[in-house]
């Protein structure tokens, strides 16, 4: 019994902290919340979800973590972001995410790519619709992180009502 409650409050805060790295750039978000998952499999004796489950999340964890890399990438190449753009962005994330948490990190990747397309001013260059391309990136990278860790969230708390 006192497994399992050690299991319910660490488990607790490892999916909040996964839900909270899908804002917060520095934290993996989906893998993160994955582990709790682990933790309450493992507590159930490996009963508690079948492994095809297991599997599969680990997938959308996985999945979502490196489209978190490449979403901003993609979008903002077919937008005309140059790399000035996409650091900005990174850079302005990061600060938004540290002073302006956490509506921060969304803002501060738009405001950032545009800083940076703004510093380098190509000619034949649109620096808004540069940083609205990182900016769309950014946010579906984003809502499918959120989606992963929420699936995550609620398959938790099935494995934690089992367990009791």
């Amino acid at each position: 019994m006192i497994v399992d409650i050690l299991v319910a409050v660490l488990g607790s805060a490892i999916v909040v902290a996964g839900v909270i790295g899908c804002i917060v750039p520095v934290i993996p978000g989906p893998p993160v919340a994955f582990i709790a998952l682990l933790l309450v499999s493992w507590a159930g004796g490996w009963n508690v979800y079948p492994l095809w489950v297991l599997i599969v999340m680990a997938a959308a964890a996985v999945g979502a973590a490196v489209l978190d890399s490449i979403l901003p990438i993609v979008t903002s190449r077919r937008s005309g972001a140059g790399k000035a753009g996409i650091w900005g962005s990174v850079l302005g994330m990061l600060i938004g995410t540290v002073f302006f948490p956490p509506f921060g990190t969304v803002i501060g990747a738009f405001l950032g790519a545009l800083a940076g397309e703004l510093l380098v001013m190509r000619k034949g260059r649109n620096p808004m619709r540069a940083a609205l391309g990182v900016f769309t990136g950014t946010m579906l990278a984003t809502v499918v992180k959120l989606s992963v860790s929420g699936v995550t969230a609620v398959l938790f708390v099935r494995g934690l009502i089992q367990l009791f």
